[in-house]
């Protein structure tokens, strides 16, 4: 059982009535699945930094706790479980969930799937070397308290990596009006403009947290090519920041 003031009831209806379809390509998840390589360029590049891992190794991540917040069905768990990362899987879809383990168990991976929220885990004293938090924060009741969560469950040293769409006009267009209304790649109201935050505002809410930012790029998306790609200069609809707890 899940509970926490920052977990909105209406976003996790949302997730639970597209729960089966999280591993369909061509279903309701396609965006987050022609996003995936992007964002785990992304994810690895800045673990392997931060925990001076090899990539070029068969199992870089091999020791690192990992926590996937927010995990849906997997699609970025098993990719970590993969590089080695003992992975833990936590979503507020108590839906979601069971798909989840079920790939795993077919893909062959051990992942600790549960259906908890992030304040739960700090309660049991759960410490993770890093926790990625992605495409969720636009989905919380309280995105500072969410955030402070997060840091609560870094060990000192540790990484959080966070991911989300800007507040912009573009985000509205594209997001919104083309991906749900136009294009019909998600289902109308996936996403509420009025939840997706700017850059500096996730900026300052990690440092209010007691992290440090130490990176920022946009995740672009090119319509002729289908392919998303980092920028790091166009962060106008989405993008991802990294973020560290200071060693004591």
């Amino acid at each position: 059982m899940c509970s926490a003031a920052t977990i909105d009831a209406k976003e996790v209806a949302k997730f639970d009535a597209m729960a089966a379809e999280w591993w369909d390509p061509n279903g309701k998840f396609r965006p987050l699945h022609q996003m995936n390589p992007c964002r785990l360029d992304y994810i690895t590049g800045q673990i392997a930094l931060e925990h001076d891992r090899d990539l070029r190794s068969q199992a870089p991540f091999d020791g690192l706790k990992l926590l996937d917040i927010g995990c849906g069905g997997g699609l970025l768990s098993e990719p970590m479980a993969r590089l080695g990362a003992n992975v833990t899987g936590a979503d507020a879809s108590a839906d979601s969930l069971p798909v989840a383990q079920r790939h795993a168990e077919q893909s062959g991976l051990e992942i600790d799937y549960r259906h908890t929220s992030a304040e739960d885990l700090v309660h049991e004293g759960a410490q993770f070397d890093v926790v990625l938090a992605m495409e969720i924060i636009e989905h919380v009741a309280d995105p500072q308290s969410f955030l402070d969560a997060c840091a609560a469950l870094l060990a000192p040293g540790g990484l959080v990596i966070v991911s989300t769409l800007n507040k912009t006009a573009k985000s509205f267009a594209l997001a919104i009006v083309g991906a749900e209304h136009i294009l019909r790649w998600l289902p109308v109201g996936t996403h509420d403009w009025h939840k997706f935050l700017a850059p500096n505002s996730v900026e300052n809410m990690l440092k209010t947290s007691g992290l440090n930012p130490v990176d920022r790029k946009g995740m672009v998306f090119n319509p002729l090519t289908q392919h998303w790609s980092l920028s790091p200069r166009d962060l106008s609809v989405n993008y991802a920041m990294a973020a560290v707890k200071p060693a004591p």
